[in-house]
């Protein structure tokens, strides 16, 4: 077996209870409407139960910065969230204000529109001015069940390329979820080199494990405390 990284497969004995899902986990607040309070008790929830990360919209990244320090649980801002369409100048520069605020890490949601007109090019240069603009861990969202299998081989393909740190399946608000059989091709096409983040409509222990034991090494949920405070992964 190749050495453990934050980015590799998860070993599955390493998960003996729900609990032990915790570090695999980033903790996750996107709704619009989500205010202080809100991100006061998802950092709470994150530093108790010492979830990996706490992902959150770009203008909350500063506050989610403050209320981790000293843990470790990292802050993660999501940018051209959730369709994916702003202009490669604003998606720079939304990187940078993130990064200066305090992301830790960066969840970019792919040019879907440009990658189903094949413009590859476009869509590369797009991720690497992001990824250069980040300074820090790039996920990028390829919004999976928008895809066909072909497309969601290229958007892999290109992430790796562009030097992105991972790969993510959706935001959450796309059409379908995370499932292991996109978390499985993903991991196929990205090797050991890059993580793989389950995302969108990961509601119980067993479902996080469904999405590990197919080669996630991370998994973002909004019930992450249901989710690892379950009596087993039945």
């Amino acid at each position: 077996m190749e050495p453990r990284t934050d980015r590799a497969p998860v070993p599955r004995a390493a998960l003996r209870t729900p609990r032990d899902l915790a570090p695999f986990i980033d903790h996750t607040l996107l709704k619009p409407d989500a205010g202080a309070a809100d991100i006061h008790r998802l950092c709470g929830e994150a530093r108790e139960h010492q979830f990996a990360t706490v992902c959150v919209r770009p203008e909350w990244v500063e506050l989610a910065a403050q209320l981790v320090r000293g843990s470790s649980v990292k802050p993660i801002a999501v940018v051209d969230f959730p369709l994916g369409a702003g202009s490669p100048q604003g998606r720079v520069e939304e990187t940078r204000r993130v990064v200066a605020a305090g992301a830790a890490e960066v969840d970019v949601v792919l040019l879907v529109t440009q990658l189903h007109a094949r413009a590859y090019r476009i869509v590369l240069e797009d991720l690497e001015a992001v990824v250069r603009a980040a300074g820090v861990p790039v996920k990028v969202i390829i919004e999976a069940g928008a895809l066909s299998n072909v497309e969601k081989a290229a958007a892999c393909t290109l992430a790796k390329t562009a030097g992105a740190a991972w790969v993510k399946t959706s935001t959450g608000f796309g059409r379908g979820g995370a499932t292991a059989q996109d978390v499985a091709l993903m991991r196929e096409v990205v090797g050991n080199e890059l993580g793989v983040k389950a995302s969108g409509g990961i509601r119980t222990a067993a479902d996080a494990l469904r999405m590990l034991e197919a080669g996630a090494s991370r998994v973002g949920a909004s019930a992450s405390v249901a989710i690892v405070t379950a009596s087993s992964f039945a």
